[in-house]
């Protein structure tokens, strides 16, 4: 549903929405164009580091991540979105400088304090203002298409990280590798400020809350994008005392408690909470196990890239699949979650190299699931604390990542790491069977308009 402000509704291909898109993109592939993903442990080797202090640091980086994600998304709720992108690449590069002028146990643990910073700092503040701004411009439904094709331009940064790390590694070492990710950071910070960013409350003398005015974008199926004419649902039972009327007015305390509070009260934003942080933990933390899976088909050290760019091919088909998969329901989600886990799962038992096509596979419905899952918690937002819920939302999958990684070692050590991927892959047909069989009764009823279709 359009806010009314008086103006003809933008086009979803107007400039500014294609300004803001390519601004997204170019951020999202400068943050992940970092030569130091694939030596940084090498680094720590090299600098003297015990596997032990190197696990140590780990775990710092997650800890970090998980205290600031919620109290930043409030944050930029309450300030600037905008700004809260600007900054985050900066305290990232400020980390990577420490490592490159300073290698040791206290610099590596400040760098990773900084770097969980900067995630945090970006984490639900992109996610905000690029929904909020389509849906200003009128083209909220193609949140789900944006989104994928960033999440597509990081993965190809990652890729482009790998091919570069190793000839600047070998022209200048690893100052050179920690300068050129200091400067890709730097670069992602000067992007940022060509964010659009308005702050202002849904529409100039409505007399509605925001809450009222913003949960017409919600809805009736689960995937569906939002669309012209219909009605708004009600909130339900969130705690409208925690949200002012004005966005303008929101300061931090009152952003923290309105978020959580429409987290916690309306029943269809917890779900999709839920969703979010249990589809986007398992693979996530998968990822850093496949090569070790490639080791165990039996192929040679020298191929395990080659079979890990498989993967990597199917994350990014799997970004790029975004528009289609907004056409699911419930079920047709629980379709390709539960298609995703069997092709995990078998492809991962197979033990062959062929095999790794199937776990491809999986890796490409899996982060369209992701996307899919990222739209659906922000067209159920009805709130002004966009950021924060969003961040709610992050930090659940942070736990769940460290959750899903002391699992996964566990199995792993007893079973091997096919038996520990076939394992990760059960909680998604948990998941999908929770969605095939989920009422209709649970879905938010909806009031068709003169133009609204029924479908």
């Amino acid at each position: 549903m359009t806010r009314p402000t008086g103006k003809a509704p933008m086009t979803p291909t107007s400039p500014r929405a294609r300004r803001l898109a390519g601004t997204l993109y170019a951020y999202a592939f400068l943050t992940d164009l970092v030569l130091l993903y694939p030596v940084y442990a090498l680094l720590f080797a090299d600098t003297g580091l015990s596997v032990g202090q190197i696990s140590s640091l780990f775990v710092i980086w997650s800890l970090a991540s998980i205290v600031l994600e919620v109290p930043s998304g409030a944050w930029a709720d309450a300030t600037s979105r905008r700004r809260m992108l600007c900054l985050a690449p900066l305290c990232t590069a400020a980390g990577f400088a420490l490592w490159t002028l300073a290698p040791s146990y206290p610099a590596f643990a400040a760098g990773f304090v900084l770097w969980g910073a900067g995630g945090a700092l970006a984490s639900g503040a992109t996610e905000a203002l690029v929904f909020d701004e389509l849906d200003r411009l009128g083209a909220a439904d193609r949140y789900a298409r944006v989104i994928g094709r960033a999440r597509t331009a990081g993965t190809v940064a990652v890729l482009g990280s790998i091919v570069l790390a190793a000839p600047v590694l070998g022209f200048g070492g690893y100052p050179a590798v920690g300068a050129a990710s200091v400067a890709a950071c730097l670069l992602a910070a000067a992007v940022a400020v060509r964010f659009p960013e308005d702050r202002r409350p849904a529409g100039p003398d409505t007399g509605r809350p925001v809450v009222a005015a913003t949960a017409a974008r919600r809805p009736d199926a689960d995937l569906t994008p939002p669309a012209a004419g219909r009605a708004a649902p009600t909130v339900g039972s969130v705690d409208t005392d925690a949200m002012p009327e004005d966005r303008d007015e929101l300061g931090w305390w009152q952003g923290l408690r309105a978020g959580i509070a429409e987290a916690r009260g309306d029943r269809p934003v917890r779900r999709a909470v839920l969703l979010v942080a249990g589809v986007s933990a398992v693979w996530g933390a998968l990822d850093e196990y496949t090569p070790l899976l490639a080791r165990d088909t039996g192929v040679a050290l020298t191929s395990v890239p080659l079979l890990l760019l498989i993967v990597t091919v199917g994350q990014i088909v799997g970004g790029l699949l975004a528009p289609v998969g907004q056409r699911f329901g419930s079920r047709g989600y629980a379709l390709l979650l539960a298609g995703s886990a069997l092709a995990l799962a078998g492809g991962a038992l197979a033990g062959h190299p062929a095999a790794f096509a199937l776990v491809a596979v999986a890796f490409c419905g899996l982060q369209l699931a992701t996307v899919l899952a990222d739209a659906r918690l922000q067209t159920r937002i009805a709130g002004p604390a966009r950021a924060t819920v969003t961040s709610l939302a992050g930090m659940g999958t942070d736990l769940t990542i460290i959750v899903v990684y002391v699992g996964y070692g566990l199995v792993a050590t007893v079973a091997g790491n096919p038996v520990a991927f076939a394992v990760a892959a059960v909680p998604y047909l948990l998941i999908a069977a929770v969605l095939a069989i989920r009422p209709a009764g649970e879905r938010r009823p909806r009031t068709p308009t003169r133009a609204a279709p029924l479908g």
